[in-house]
């Protein structure tokens, strides 16, 4: 496909989306019924419509309007593509511009520049102080790709020496023990021995230093209340040899947890929904959220939050802490995650915990924010209060 053709394509996708179809199921869409696109033509029209996502805002500004076409023509201005050598109505290419899309337009700038909805920046701003700008910026690039080396497995040096066999380029962070950050060929990940044979999961800088701050030390048994993929319990499960247990509302998410932990070489069980046993020496809680710290990798839940979503989900994580708590053993520690920056869903949320639930303590705070790479993530461990009486109460900024 050329360029022209490729721009097409995406502006048909962005319609379909901005339409009320999920981005995914879009590009899968168009995908099924392109047979003639190749796999080099369909990541480079993903691309293509994820960056779009990330930068709606200010593209629409630089395009003239939030269509796919208008979105297309603000990104060939904002990269300083020809847009007269790309819009030709020329075969499969986009019908040429008319007289109104040729009139220049004034560079984004504020909110607009940094991709913000106005509702959110309040909240943002709050939660981010003067990091608020260059997170906002950080939001709007691709997101690096960071892997999991499998302790059960592998040392981080034998995992990058196979990956570096097969061609996939990697550098260690040294924010976690086993994290390696693709830096080159990542879509040969899937493909590769490394993965198949567990070497390595794929997993966010910031998900990793998260379960390396949990006190897995001492626990016997630990349950994922809500494990969705399993991803975090896998980290886990290879950190320590312990009772782990899956449990999730939804058990559908689950599906792929027994082949993934037959692929890392750990064992895990699984709960039915609403069956999670108790006396649990951990319990985390990694909870539904606006998702806002990994707004690069799902650019579009940014533009569909809405304030009534967000209570909603403020609501859901409350009820659900309160149900995982009781799941906790007498001298058990309750963990909190999310992978938002918003302060209802983080510290808001754990201090209305601990008002409502005597006999809790804040123990550790950690907040990491998608400058240095990772998502954006948040982690409250929660303990019962020491027999002194003592409460800890939680600080914006401690950590």
């Amino acid at each position: 496909m050329t360029p022209a053709a490729r721009i097409a394509a995406a502006i048909d996708i962005l319609d379909r989306h901005l339409a009320g179809e999920a981005a995914e199921a879009a590009l899968t869409g168009w995908a099924r019924s392109s047979r003639y696109a190749g796999s080099g033509d369909r990541a480079a029209i993903r691309d293509l419509v994820y960056d779009v996502l990330r930068r709606r805002r200010s593209y629409a500004a630089l395009g003239g309007s939030t269509t796919g076409r208008g979105l297309m023509i603000g990104r060939c201005v904002a990269q300083d593509i020809d847009t007269e050598t790309s819009f030709t109505g020329g075969r499969f290419a986009p019908a040429a511009l008319t007289r109104a899309e040729r009139m220049p337009r004034a560079a984004p700038v504020g909110l607009t520049a940094l991709d913000c909805p106005d509702w959110l920046a309040p909240l943002l701003q709050a939660a981010l102080g003067a990091d608020f700008a260059a997170v906002m910026e950080a939001q709007r690039h691709r997101a690096p790709v960071f892997l999991r080396v499998n302790a059960r497995r592998a040392s981080r040096a034998e995992a990058q020496a196979a990956l570096a066999a097969e061609g996939i380029e990697t550098r260690l962070r040294e924010e976690s023990s086993f994290a390696l950050e693709v830096t080159g060929n990542a879509r040969k990940i899937a493909q590769s021995l490394a993965y198949s044979q567990g070497l390595v999961e794929v997993q966010d800088l910031s998900s990793q230093c998260a379960v390396e701050a949990l006190p897995l030390d001492t626990a016997v048994r630990v349950l994922d209340y809500c494990a969705g993929g399993g991803g975090k319990l896998l980290a886990m499960a290879a950190l320590r040899h312990a009772e782990f247990t899956a449990h999730d509302i939804d058990p559908v998410r689950m599906r792929d947890l027994a082949a993934r932990a037959e692929r890392a070489g750990v064992q895990v069980a699984t709960a039915p929904p609403g069956e999670a046993p108790g006396g649990q020496d951990l319990v985390l809680v990694d909870a539904p959220c606006s998702g806002s710290g990994t707004w690069r990798r799902t650019p579009e839940a940014k533009w569909r939050l809405t304030p009534d979503r967000l209570a909603e989900l403020v609501a859901l994580q409350s009820d659900i802490l309160a149900r995982a708590a009781v799941l906790v053993a007498p001298n058990g520690v309750l963990a909190y995650m999310t992978c938002s920056l918003l302060g209802a869903e983080n510290e808001d949320q754990v201090a209305r915990f601990l008002a409502a639930h005597a006999g809790w303590q804040v123990a550790k705070v950690r907040r990491m924010r998608p400058i240095g790479g990772g998502d954006g993530f948040f982690l409250a461990v929660l303990m019962r209060n020491r027999h002194d009486g003592h409460t800890q109460r939680l600080q914006p900024g401690s950590d």
